[in-house]
């Protein structure tokens, strides 16, 4: 049986509701040097860690979704003085307390006068303490008596109640975050706080995303042999998602000639390409690596879908993931190769993974790994049945993709899930 034949009965079965079995699969090309998934992983993630790491300030409002390249320590104490953590009256000693004159204290205006013992000033929240306060009544937890000017608390205060005092976040010097970490909006929000105006950042690595093949369509619907193409508008925007920057996508055909030219003249830390990385005859990236010079890391993947993918090193620091062209297939490469290389290069942190216990048995192949979408239900994740290599119907739906050990899952079963970028994720 041919390897198109066998991804055909895939689809079949996926189609009609069954899950797709471990199909046989022909010889692998000479060669041909297949590493384990986690092997593959653990190879990417090295190579993202060797590759030069460039740095840059970058002010506050162009680092979103950047990497810390050194921790954030606090530039001052936060807060830097004494503040009233709510609207109300700021009180001296024990009640009830004559009210001062004057429209009281706001947030942003210097050091008040001091209280002196047995005395009120209206306060708002955001505001100095002034000196001898002992603490804050809320003003709805006050009662102010016409007449004698008093104020009355309606419940028991406590010596320091709704003060935020200085550096009860932090100190100065104190570190926030570590090397690594990822610039989110609330660490813009603590960057500002602590005293920043821009971050040390690391570079986001530039990748380039070529996708191979004739027989693709960037609009309307099929015809005449020809698919749409599903990778380029996916692709990009799941490459950022991770981390990078994309450059371009573009797309060359079935071209040696114009795959060599694109790989040795780009400018891109990482080339992605898509398609072509199997041993047919229009197959042409590794051919053509050979002839840039290439170093192949990795070549082949013990998992399904996507075995035929490879990761290079190209020359001044470059690389190269080979995705192959059926769309599941691609996006299982994607997150096998490029995103444990990109994730270490872009100086991300290892997020630990997470597991969750298997809803159904689940088809396992003999001897490799299976990357399977799965959406969560309560406590326990489920297999999607729209599973073959050239789907994505199942992934759309997903919540993450299980990574279904050889041999399959029993019911039950704990498997680790890799997360799928959400929306916002892809426009960091």
């Amino acid at each position: 049986m041919t390897e198109q034949e066998d991804r055909d009965v895939d689809e079949a079965l996926a189609l009609v509701g069954r899950e797709t079995p471990a199909a046989p699969q022909p010889s692998p090309p000479e060669g041909h040097r297949t590493v384990s998934w986690a092997d593959a992983r653990a190879r990417a993630a090295l190579t993202g860690h060797t590759a030069p790491v460039v740095t840059r300030r970058t002010p506050l409002d162009r680092a979103l979704g950047r990497t810390l390249a050194e921790p954030l320590a606090a530039l001052t104490d936060l807060p830097s003085f004494d503040t009233s953590a709510m609207d109300g009256w700021a009180v001296a000693g024990p009640g009830p307390w004559q009210l001062t004159s004057g429209s009281g204290i706001l947030a942003g205006h210097s050091a008040p006068e001091p209280l002196a013992d047995g005395e009120a000033v209206r306060i708002a929240t955001g505001a100095r303490i002034p000196s001898d306060a002992t603490a804050v009544v809320r003003s709805e937890h006050s009662r102010a008596e016409e007449g004698t000017g008093l104020l009355y608390a309606r419940h028991p205060v406590v010596q320091g109640q709704d003060i935020r005092p200085r550096g009860q976040e932090c100190r100065s010097g104190d570190q926030l975050l570590p090397v690594g970490a990822l610039v989110t909006p609330a660490v813009l929000g603590l960057a500002a706080a602590a005293g920043y105006d821009e971050l040390l950042t690391i570079s986001r690595p530039r990748v380039e995303v070529l996708i191979l093949g004739d027989e693709l369509l960037v609009e309307g619907l099929p015809r005449d042999g020809l698919i749409r193409d599903a990778l380029g508008p996916m692709i990009g925007p799941w490459i950022r998602s991770l981390g990078a920057d994309v450059l371009s996508t573009r797309r060359l055909g079935d071209d040696a000639d114009a795959l060599h030219h694109a790989i040795t003249t780009s400018e891109a830390d990482l080339i992605v390409t898509t398609g072509g990385t199997a041993a047919g005859p229009v197959d042409h990236v590794h051919p053509t690596l050979r002839k840039a010079g290439a170093e192949l890391l990795v070549d082949g993947v013990a998992v399904r879908p996507g075995h035929p993918m490879l990761l290079a090193r190209l020359a001044e620091g470059r690389h190269l993931v080979g995705l192959p062209g059926n769309p599941l297939a691609a996006v299982s490469g994607l997150l096998t190769l490029a995103e444990p290389l990109l994730r270490t290069r872009s100086g991300r942190t290892d997020t630990e993974g997470y597991s969750a216990p298997v809803r159904a048995h689940v088809q396992g192949h003999p001897s490799d790994t299976r990357l399977v979408p799965v959406v969560h239900r309560a406590e326990e994740i489920d297999p999607l049945h729209f599973n073959g290599p050239a789907m994505l119907r199942g992934m759309a739906a997903a919540d993450g993709l299980a990574v279904v050990p050889p041999g399959g899952a029993r019911a039950g079963q704990r498997l680790e899930v890799l997360d799928l970028p959400a929306a916002g994720e892809c426009f960091t």
